[in-house]
């Protein structure tokens, strides 16, 4: 396994997948980007410590969005970490409790949008990687798509109500 991406195994993989899948999509609008690179939080907040708490990794869609991990604490695995969408419309939420929930969500092949990621079950026709990665995914980490991403939406309120808590000291996070 490479470590030249990331010092996150889990997106080390991936971006060992996507090197091998090649130039297609396998998730609408999904693309690693550079690792802690730039995601635009700056326009939140100039704070320090509130950048410094982001690690984004990746494109969410076609349109300026992206994904950050989260680090709520300093927890030392990473991949454990709230994973934050940084949208590009003003939304600004824990979109999954951790990576391999993300990966799950994933697998929906639609763009999220502020409410999740509605339209889960109308996808007429699936990115031209998706069934590559929905195969990776179980090969690599036993994962699935969720039977139900209502519930994971669900499941990951209680990181955003604390995300949303924290952020709140540092942006106008609007109301949902």
């Amino acid at each position: 396994m490479s470590e030249s991406y990331s010092p996150v195994p889990e997106l080390n993989l991936l971006k060992e997948f996507e090197d091998r899948l090649g130039p297609v999509f396998y998730s609408e609008g999904f693309e690693l980007v550079e690792y802690d690179g730039d995601a635009g939080l700056d326009t939140w907040s100039e704070n320090p410590e509130f950048l410094g708490r982001f690690i984004p990794f990746a494109k969410a869609n076609g349109s300026g969005s992206d994904y950050a991990l989260w680090r709520c604490d300093d927890r030392t695995d990473l991949a454990t970490l709230p994973v934050v969408f940084v949208g590009d419309e003003g939304d600004l939420y824990v979109i999954a409790r951790d990576l391999r929930e993300l990966f799950r969500l994933l697998t929906i092949d639609r763009e999220p949008v502020s409410e999740g990621f509605f339209g889960y079950g109308a996808v007429e026709e699936h990115s031209q990687g998706h069934a590559e990665f929905v195969a990776w995914l179980d090969q690599t980490f036993g994962l699935h798509p969720p039977e139900d991403p209502d519930a994971l939406w669900n499941a990951r309120k209680e990181h955003d109500d604390r995300f949303r808590a924290w952020a709140g000291r540092f942006a106008d996070l609007g109301d949902w």
